[in-house]
């Protein structure tokens, strides 16, 4: 990977690429400590001292914002909207045949549905943003905060108003940054922008370990932990890279007097076919109804039992739930996100086929029957990597959201892997030598 970076800052245009999306990545960076107009600065710097190591239903938000919603900063929604966005309308393409319709389309209906995703943010923002002023407001953000209800001073309704217009402008900023990033840079702009705001959270919360630990000091906590990162690097990595391989040939057919096919290739399944979107899902659903019971205040039993069961990371309950969340939006977006009949009929177009297996609905089944023998290792594998911050709870006393935690080492080496891969293409591109030396 080293290399790879090497090679491409010799280059002179990949040199111009990565240069950009380093500046990119400072204004991003710069954003997220520039707060919003009608803040107490003060009260919330007070408010996160004290919060440190216990940022409750808002620490996944926070982390996935750099550490800006805490903050209450211009970028303190960060990239969640336009995630959120994406998932939704990438659900709705499966229910909604206008929009299925649009994808079959090639580059002019991606664009289109592009576009609907950029309003769908903006809209997400706006109701993201007037959710946390009126947390912020009623202090409930910062919850056994001495100062969390002076947090807005000035509770008028253009305050407030003023407060949602910076949040949702900042948003959209932040799109526009990843798409930059996309257009002008390397990699995936929005897929940079999560990794840096992740990223960027690692040395605080290394250090918090580090300071609480009491064996020599802390730092063999902290060697622990670093030690478990890298062993958990390795593991996601060797994962993500696993595929199964289905063998697919192509007849060979006569157009005029040319031939065309004869050739062999295969389907490539990878055994984390969803990625990190069911850690993604199943954490949003479990903070529902925590969500819920905060705001509503209420002193009935479910309410109750729900303060006491499902906002602890290392209650069993919690934990049972959240694995098996895991485990069934796993095979739900699977499901929704690779059609094996399409595939079948599009083999089946073009003269392709299984070795042994006939064309058709049979090619279907096997494809189904595949997919879901390799989803069962990949969602438990999930599962068990979620579950690391829990296991850390219990054995260092760390937050909740622990820096070498499921969800962070699933992006950060997703997007590391892609982010890799596509600078060595592109190398590979500009040193080509051919058949001819």
């Amino acid at each position: 990977m080293l290399t790879a970076f090497a090679r491409a800052f010799r280059t002179p245009d990949l040199r111009k690429k990565l240069l950009f999306t380093l500046a990119i990545i400072v204004v991003y960076r710069v954003g997220t400590h520039i707060p919003i107009p009608g803040v107490n600065y003060k009260a919330v710097q007070q408010c996160v001292t004290e919060a440190q190591g216990n940022q409750g239903l808002f620490g996944l938000v926070n982390m996935f914002s750099g550490g800006a919603l805490l903050q209450i900063t211009v970028f303190a929604l960060g990239i969640m909207p336009y995630i959120t966005a994406s998932i939704i309308l990438q659900l709705l393409t499966v229910v909604i045949p206008r929009l299925e319709a649009l994808k079959k389309e090639g580059q002019a209906g991606t664009s289109k549905i592009t576009q609907y995703t950029r309003y769908l943010t903006v809209a997400l923002a706006i109701l993201q943003g007037t959710g946390l002023v009126a947390t912020a407001r009623s202090g409930a953000l910062f919850n056994g905060c001495s100062v969390a209800s002076s947090i807005v001073p000035d509770q008028a309704i253009f305050s407030t108003i003023t407060m949602v217009i910076c949040m949702t402008a900042g948003t959209a900023v932040v799109m526009w940054l990843g798409e930059l990033i996309t257009d002008r840079g390397i990699g995936n702009g929005m897929s940079i922008l999560m990794f840096i705001s992740i990223a960027a959270t690692f040395p605080s919360a290394l250090w918090a370990i580090k300071k609480q630990g009491t064996l020599a000091g802390g730092w063999i906590e902290f060697g622990t932990v670093i030690l478990v990162g890298l062993v958990m690097v390795g593991l996601v990595v060797f994962v993500e890279q696993a595929q199964r391989r289905i063998p697919v040939q192509y007849a060979k057919r006569m157009i005029g007097r040319r031939s065309y096919g004869g050739t062999s290739t295969y389907i490539p399944l990878k055994v984390n076919q969803a990625g990190v979107i069911p850690v993604i899902f199943a954490s949003s659903l479990l903070y529902i109804p925590a969500l819920v019971a905060q705001f509503a205040g209420s002193k009935s039993n479910w309410a109750i039992w729900v303060k006491d069961n499902l906002t602890k990371g290392d209650h069993p309950i919690y934990i049972v739930s959240y694995f098996l969340l895991i485990v069934f939006f796993a095979f739900f977006y699977v499901a929704i996100s690779f059609n094996p009949e399409e595939v079948a009929d599009n083999m089946k177009k073009y003269g392709g086929f299984i070795p042994g297996i006939r064309a058709g609905r049979p090619t279907a089944e096997y494809l189904s029957y595949v997919l879901n023998r390799i989803t069962w290792p990949g969602s438990l594998y999930l599962g068990l990597i979620a579950l690391v911050p829990t296991m850390a709870l219990v054995g260092f006393g760390a937050s909740q959201n622990f820096p070498f935690g499921g969800t962070s080492i699933l992006i950060i080496v997703g997007v590391g892997l892609e982010t890799v891969k596509q600078i060595e293409s592109q190398l590979q591109q500009r040193n080509y030598e051919g058949f001819l030396r």
